[in-house]
């Protein structure tokens, strides 16, 4: 297996450290019991697991990194937040674009 960049180690670590906790569930939202399933969650979700092309693997960890991004913050947080910066059209922006102006700003 190549080497792990660091946001890759840092989402893998996450993830067993959820399935350590008991809070790691599948899409389905059931309770992730199988440390086997485990780390292909944590593997997929870091983009580094050998049964994917490189293109989607990178589409993963970025998607994984986005979601944890903007994860802890409300679209009324965000909002306060652009409005503070001063950023225009905020009113009519979604929670992901709030996000993309508050990160290119």
């Amino acid at each position: 297996m190549a080497r792990q960049s660091r946001p890759q180690r840092e989402t893998v670590e996450r993830v067993m450290r959820e399935f350590k906790e008991g809070e790691l569930e599948t899409s389905r939202g059931t309770p992730v019991r199988s440390q086997r399933q485990a780390v292909a969650i944590a593997l997929h979700e870091a983009g580094a697991s050998r049964d994917e092309s490189p293109a989607g693997n990178r589409r993963n960890l970025r998607r994984t990194k986005a979601r944890e991004q903007d994860a802890g913050q409300t679209k009324a947080e965000l909002l306060a937040e652009a409005r503070r910066r001063g950023i225009p059209g905020r009113s009519g922006m979604d929670k992901a674009a709030l996000v993309r102006a508050l990160n290119a700003h």
